[in-house]
């Protein structure tokens, strides 16, 4: 790839290690840097975001953006990094996206994720979904699942994403990796194929419809492992939302395929270091033990967390359960901690040696 015209700019992205670069028409040009934005003092013109464009996008992709006003492409800088591209109009203006994806794959326990993390990628069969906000770091945890498989096992795994973030090397596993736009024409061609092409684990960069969590549905129930992402706070959440796909009438028999198909969620949120320049992973991670079969099968959504916050030899932990073992480890401050909890109220009283049974709200300890 040539040298683009905003090279400086993301050159000097990665050396501040910043997750994303906001570049607006006529405004400086804004860095997140440790979760906090911090703006520079460099303004580029429409002239330049046009041309980045046509640099980093094929004219196909331009005749779409011009048709659409939005564009996601991956873009490798040499030398520099690759980069999450996604271009946009606000205001009538063009503005520009650009997410740095760090190449270098990183382990489970480097990222400071459970252990159990690692026995749900080992899983032969079932729908594992990743959630959180954008910038939470559900890709770069999806990816760790994924060169964990590829150290392990022997595997068949395709990758349909839009576009291609972390590239894999084939190590134990064989990949396929498929960019929407480029590869396959849409997410609802590449999954109406896939399971002709063999796969034992299929990689879903995002689930964003009905068609999407069908496909993962079939997928999952002729014997293999799927990986996805969604939008959503946590796993609680993460189920209503795949309902909400769905006419209420129509709710029911989904309910019941989540309950036989799905293995686990994920749930993520990046927490400040409490001594040092950097975030740290939290986790709020449900299985589908049998409780949780039994919950999402007679549609007692409500009690899932309280089946999570009991679920703590099955390897299940709730956000605050998480954020608790951080700021005893003296990972995280107890503020930062507080900040990020579902319920800071319950999470105070734990500080406080109090716990509330999940069973019976009796308090214990």
């Amino acid at each position: 790839m040539p040298t683009t015209l905003l090279r400086n700019i993301l050159e000097k992205a990665v050396n501040s290690d910043a997750s994303d670069v906001h570049i607006k028409e006529n405004c400086p040009v804004a860095f997140r840097i440790n979760g906090e934005m911090v703006v520079s003092d460099y303004t580029p013109d429409g002239e330049i975001l046009l041309r980045f464009m046509e640099q980093v996008a094929s004219e196909k992709q331009v005749e779409d953006f011009n048709k659409t006003g939005d564009l996601d492409v991956s873009h490798l800088e040499d030398n520099i990094g690759r980069f999450r591209v996604n271009i946009h109009r606000q205001r009538g203006l063009n503005s520009i996206n650009c997410r740095w994806v760090k190449n270098q794959l990183m382990t489970i326990e480097q990222l400071g994720l459970p252990g159990v993390i690692k026995e749900i990628s080992e899983a032969p069969r079932g729908i594992v979904i990743l959630t959180g906000t954008t910038g939470s770091g559900k890709s770069t945890t999806m990816a760790a699942m994924l060169e964990h498989i590829n150290n392990t096992f022997s595997k068949h795994i395709i990758t349909i994403e839009d576009p291609i973030e972390y590239e894999f090397a084939d190590k134990s596993s064989y990949f396929e990796q498929r960019e929407v736009g480029i590869d396959t024409i849409s997410f609802a061609s590449a999954l109406r194929h896939v399971l002709r092409q063999d796969p034992d684990v299929i990689m879903i960069g995002e689930m964003r419809d009905k068609f999407s969590f069908e496909a993962a549905l079939q997928a999952a129930d002729t014997g293999h492992l799927v990986i996805t992402t969604l939008h959503a706070s946590n796993a609680s959440q993460t189920i209503n939302r795949i309902l909400d796909f769905y006419d209420q009438s129509e709710q029911p028999p989904v309910r019941e395929a989540l309950a036989n198909n799905l293995h686990a969620i994920i749930s993520q949120r990046l927490v400040p270091l409490a001594v040092e320049e950097g975030r740290v992973p939290t986790t709020e991670i449900m299985l589908n033990t049998p409780l949780v079969y039994k919950l999402l099968h007679e549609n007692k959504l409500g009690k899932l967390s309280a089946a999570i916050a009991s679920g703590k030899n099955d390897g299940m932990m709730t956000f605050n359960q998480s954020l608790l073992e951080l700021v005893n480890g003296g990972t995280i401050s107890e503020e930062d901690a507080l900040a990020y909890s579902d319920n800071p109220e319950a999470l105070t009283m734990n500080f406080q040696g109090i716990f509330l049974s999940a069973g019976d709200n009796q308090i214990i300890g």
